[in-house]
């Protein structure tokens, strides 16, 4: 290995050092260990370090082709120290004004999208919503006029013949009046028992039904 290559390897592991250095304060600073639970911990710090290792080695092969030297360590070391020393105070109040920026950022987003996006959605919503609200009850009350108006024609159509129904049971013999009575009480009792039964049915089932529910 040259000398020069020997240069360019030491300046890259200083860099890689202070570079260490300010990547386990960025993942101390994110990973929260009080709030996390033990083995989350363990695990996100295996990886951590691996990927250190992956990386450190990625840049010494892309320097030297991967010859690992004592001197190697030793400038891992004093990239690290130096971080350490000089750089530390700065890069984590620099990381806190990332950190505040990117939330307002966030935040900033957020609100233009519920302005923008969000509430002229929900109030075009509410407003349709209603709309239809609206047109359906409308309807509605002009089905129920409709009807009735219907009902008052139908009225006003069949009262002339109740009225002629009438003068004829009127002048009608006794005779048949008597024998149209019977036949009238006759059935018209006809069909209570029936009625009755099927009431008392529906009733038990509404009941059995409710009761099941009830339990569940």
């Amino acid at each position: 290995m040259t000398l020069t290559t020997q240069f360019y390897t030491m300046l890259a592991m200083v860099g890689m050092g202070a570079l260490f250095g300010a990547m386990l304060d960025t993942y101390q600073r994110f990973l929260n260990r009080s709030a996390r639970k033990k083995w989350l911990v363990f695990l996100n710090d295996f990886l951590f370090w691996i990927l250190q290792a992956l990386l450190i080695f990625y840049i010494l092969f892309s320097v030297n082709f991967g010859e690992v030297r004592i001197y190697i360590f030793l400038a891992l070391l004093c990239g690290f120290s130096a971080y350490q020393a000089l750089l530390k105070r700065k890069y984590l109040h620099l990381l806190e004004i990332m950190i505040k920026l990117v939330v307002s950022i966030y935040n900033f987003n957020i609100k233009v999208l519920k302005k923008l996006v969000y509430s002229p959605i929900k109030w075009l919503v509410f407003l349709i919503v209603s709309l239809v609200f609206f047109i359906m009850k409308s309807l509605w009350s002009l089905i129920l006029f409709i009807f009735k108006i219907i009902g008052f024609l139908v009225k006003l159509i069949l009262k002339p013949f109740y009225w002629i129904g009438k003068l004829i049971w009127h002048f009608m013999p006794k005779n048949i009046k008597n024998i149209v009575e019977k036949l009238y009480n006759k059935w018209a009792g006809f069909f209570d028992p029936y009625v009755k039964i099927i009431k008392t049915s529906l009733k038990n089932k509404w009941n059995k039904w409710f009761q099941k529910k009830k339990k569940e």
